[in-house]
């Protein structure tokens, strides 16, 4: 090739916008220091991530596939041995009894409307409670952490997991040559490549804001807070073998689990907890709280019970209202409040910004995203505006504001508005602790040695057909993780390891003691 040919070659190379703005950093969005919060001058992420969000139609770009039902949550009025007022005033929270009506939807992530239910994939957990005060969407998954943890990865990441553009089929290569370069999905990679990565239907799943939120009192003093989702009657995962075995048969069971469970009047349970922590940046932790890659250990952040949600309504019309329910991570109501965590500033754009496009300007005119309470706006007009109820007490000629001519008018806050103080350079920077290995070598020695011996062979099974290249760059980074899990997978792909090779993959992990606890559902308890 000669020079010129070389030098054209390498700039077809190089990344830019579409505006053809050369990327110099694909990896940090512009933050305020180097723990945020994120800046709206975010240009190349906005533009990724809009346009991310359009990119299907009309089919949801993740979390297509669901299922979903109606019920209430009951307030303990307590946290932990705490009158719940103490960390934040919301409403729905106060009252030991009170009873909010609720729509839950769970769902796979990375597969497409009609995918099997059984396939290896993070599920989502979103529920939208229909307050007092208005809509109030805790949205996650069931897993309680993520892959990545700044937003401009998050188009990135989901091209990676989701079908080869060409061939229209997932490919292990693709996924784990993401995998080999984002090291802080180590820790996410270990939970989905384990049983704990095919739950085994949704009543027995767990869920997690996976963020760090705050919760905010009357006297406007926060603390950061994560939630949790803990199903009544235990947490149920399947080992790959069993999920095989499922998908032969109905590719539908949890949707189908879910719908019979709450016919028959067998109505899932979970019990809402949270864990709680001071609101500053906690040099005492090897790790960011504001990290979603990474857990709250129990022992040092114990879970405290909140209170409890009830499912027991089916759809009437699963199009409706399981297709149409639209959720948003910036959906919350007076008392709670975002934490500075860059994944959920950018989940915060995107969520409701994609169901604009997908469902409308106007949706949530419909009636399983409309609030219970009155809402008087003026914002109307585009696609499907169809309100006839404006309000009688309103001048429907101004719709502006302010305004002295009964317009509406300005509403107080419900306690001391929560002040943050921001300060520092703009930078497109990690954060300072990424500790990318520590949590996931935990999580793979805290897994039950069924769960280990499912998790190496599952891994081995989508790596061997990968790069020697992208083989090697894993098996480097798990053994960053542990040494053993390192080892038990370069033995699976037949790689050297010199010394520190523990031997072939079941050496630790009889097949009797796998089969054995398979047999009576152990999982382990990792968080």
């Amino acid at each position: 090739m000669n020079n010129k040919n070389k030098h054209q070659h390498e700039n077809d190379e190089m990344l830019t916008n579409r505006q053809g703005h050369p990327v110099t950093d694909n990896q940090n969005t512009r933050t305020v220091g180097n723990r945020g919060p994120a800046m709206l001058e975010n240009y190349d992420f906005l533009e990724k991530i809009s346009h991310f969000d359009r990119e299907k139609i009309p089919e949801r770009i993740v979390h297509a596939r669901g299922a979903g039902a109606h019920g209430y949550f009951e307030s303990y009025g307590m946290v932990g041995k705490e009158p719940i007022s103490k960390y934040t005033r919301a409403k729905v929270f106060q009252e030991k009894g009170k009873r909010t009506p609720v729509f839950t939807r769970f769902s796979t992530v990375n597969h497409g409307k009609h995918s099997p239910e059984t396939l290896r994939d993070p599920r989502g957990f979103a529920v939208k409670f229909y307050t007092e005060d208005g809509n109030w969407d805790l949205v996650g998954n069931n897993l309680k952490i993520f892959f990545i943890r700044d937003p401009i990865k998050f188009p990135d990441f989901v091209h990676a997991f989701q079908p080869d553009p060409v061939t229209n089929i997932q490919d292990g290569e693709r996924i784990f040559d993401f995998v080999s370069q984002s090291p802080e999905a180590l820790h996410m990679i270990t939970f989905l490549f384990s049983p704990w990565g095919i739950p085994a239907n949704y009543r027995h799943m767990q869920g997690s804001g996976v963020n760090t939120y705050k919760w905010v009192n009357q006297e406007g003093k926060s603390v950061l807070v994560k939630y949790h989702w803990e199903p009544v009657e235990g947490i149920k995962n399947l080992s790959q073998g069993e999920a095989n075995d499922i998908q032969g048969k109905n590719f539908n069971h949890a949707t189908q689990d879910l719908f019979e469970a709450i016919e028959d009047g067998n109505y899932p349970e979970w019990e809402l907890y949270v864990q709680i922590m001071e609101d500053d940046e906690h040099p005492d932790l090897d790790f960011d709280p504001l990290d979603p890659t990474k857990l709250w250990y129990k022992d040092k952040f114990p879970w405290l019970p909140v209170g409890k949600m009830v499912l027991n309504k089916n759809p009437d019309n699963y199009f409706a209202e399981v297709e149409q329910a639209s959720f948003g991570t910036g959906v919350l109501v007076d008392g709670l409040d975002f934490s500075d965590d860059k994944l959920l500033q950018g989940r915060t754009f995107s969520y409701s910004d994609t169901q604009r496009y997908r469902v409308g300007s106007n949706y949530l005119q419909l009636p399983i995203n409309k609030p219970k309470k009155e809402t008087v706006t003026n914002q109307q007009k585009g696609q499907m505006d169809y309100r006839t109820d404006y309000s009688e007490h309103r001048n429907p000629h101004v719709n502006y504001e302010p305004s002295l001519i009964e317009g509406l008018k300005e509403q107080k806050n419900g306690g001391v508005e929560h002040e943050p103080h921001v300060s520092g350079h703009l930078k497109r920077e990690s954060i300072e602790r990424t500790n990318n290995f520590g949590q996931a070598g935990e999580t793979y020695r805290r897994l039950s040695k069924w769960e280990r011996s499912d998790l190496i062979s599952n891994l081995v099974d989508t790596l061997k057909t990968c790069d020697k290249g992208i083989q090697e760059q894993m098996v480097s980074l798990l053994s960053e993780c542990d040494k053993d899990y390192g080892a038990r997978v370069a033995d699976g792909l037949k790689i050297e390891m010199g010394t520190g090779s523990h031997g072939p993959i079941g050496t630790d992990d009889s097949e009797e003691g796998v089969q054995d606890a398979e047999k009576w559902g152990h999982v382990s308890d990792p968080y």
